[in-house]
């Protein structure tokens, strides 16, 4: 069935609808199962329909929907609470998506300078790869000028390093500089994790600069990485953190993160959001918090990682026979993806994957993301990489 014509031709969309999910399943209009580790791009980080989700959804929305941050929510202070008892952050702004998010680490970092004096530090330096939204600012912030093309002056105030160049970033630091903005693991840019040891040098010469560093952990946060927060295991602490998709478990929410003393130079009238923090925002969000720090979910997870990672080892190997199509895995806990040979596009190797049941999404450097739900079972990593195989198989007889 063609696309409504009413609708702005901004996506180039599959020809699939999906009905209803089940846990790591969407199903289609025809009754077509598909294991979903694309979880709506990082997003549904506990699969679809999860039962605690739904009944704290059905409950706060038979309740209150919205009251603007004109007033008390209560709601969204028990969330701003566990994330701080569970970061090195003390105060947290609530927005709705991932692009708000950065670009609101952005102002904080631009605000903190200039309520210490340092009216002339605003640049915000940048990784090439990076990918950190679609607003007009972020798209400067971004490295990929495609982006950018056709809407006009880009925003001022960003420079661009190479990815994993201490060297090249010590020579674009200066007094001028608000915040490094960084992806502990870069997703759009094609699932890259940063080098060893990376973003604890980029803290050390922020700190030393007087800068702040800024960790976008949009796709790669609330347990993604298998950890809460990627930043916890690199040995850091950011000043700001920038936090959405996984968050929320489906429902559309954001968060800015930030230290007490970088947070309070956001004063009443600097920022604000009509729909952030709205209750039933936030009752999703308490919801997946919940579920990621009960019953040692986050142990489990670290287990399901390294299961994961041993099934990626396992394909590579099988691949290697006969012309491999698979160049090297990537990424970190469950944002994974393999480099595929120039000879296989990403887009070739999803559409097979998807005739065959299996949903997963593209990034740059021709690779192809595996972004499972966090709650995945190890009897359904057997079923994706049993189609993966399957994929490379006949990938290789055409």
């Amino acid at each position: 069935m063609p696309i409504s014509p009413s609708i702005m031709t901004t996506y180039g969309r599959i020809d699939i609808a999906f009905t209803h999910g089940e846990g790591s399943f969407l199903i289609s209009e025809d009754g077509k199962r598909y294991l979903d580790y694309a979880s709506g791009i990082a997003v549904n980080a506990f699969g679809h329909c999860h039962p605690k989700l739904v009944e704290a959804l059905q409950d706060q929305a038979s309740k209150l929907w919205h009251t603007s941050n004109l007033y008390r929510i209560p709601e969204q202070e028990t969330v701003a609470e566990k994330l701080v008892a569970n970061s090195c952050a003390d105060r947290v702004f609530f927005c709705n998506s991932g692009a708000e998010a950065t670009e609101g680490a952005v102002k904080v970092a631009r605000r903190y300078a200039w309520a210490n004096g340092d009216k002339d530090r605003t640049e915000i330096i940048c990784a090439t790869g990076a990918f950190h939204g679609r607003t007009l600012a972020m798209l400067a912030a971004n490295d990929r000028p495609l982006f950018r093309e056709g809407f006009g002056p880009s925003a001022q105030g960003f420079t661009h390093v190479e990815w994993g160049d201490i060297e090249n970033l010590k020579k674009n630091i200066g007094k001028h500089v608000a915040a490094i903005l960084v992806e502990p693991v870069q997703g759009e840019g094609g699932a890259r994790k940063a080098p060893p040891g990376y973003l604890k040098s980029l803290q050390e010469i922020a700190k030393q600069n007087g800068s702040l560093l800024i960790s976008d952990e949009v796709q790669i946060g609330m347990g993604r990485s298998g950890s809460l927060f990627a930043y916890q295991q690199e040995g850091i602490e950011p000043d700001i953190i920038a936090l959405a998709k996984g968050l929320g478990g489906g429902f559309p929410v954001g968060a800015v993160l930030a230290r007490a003393n970088v947070g309070d130079a956001m004063i009443p009238g600097t920022h604000g959001s009509t729909f952030g923090g709205n209750p039933l925002a936030m009752r999703s969000a308490n919801a997946v918090l919940d579920l990621l720090l009960e019953n040692n979910f986050l142990d489990d997870l670290k287990k399901m990682v390294t299961y994961f990672d041993k099934k990626m080892d396992e394909l590579l190997k099988h691949d290697l026979q006969n012309s491999p199509i698979l160049v090297h895995k990537k990424g970190s806990g469950m944002l994974r993806g393999f480099q595929l040979d120039e000879k296989v596009t990403a887009g070739n190797f999803g559409n097979v994957a998807r005739d065959k049941g299996l949903l997963l999404v593209g990034a740059a450097e021709n690779t192809i993301r595996l972004l499972p739900p966090l709650n995945t079972s190890k009897e359904e990593v057997d079923k994706a990489f049993d189609i993966l195989k399957n994929v490379i198989i006949e990938m290789k007889t055409k």
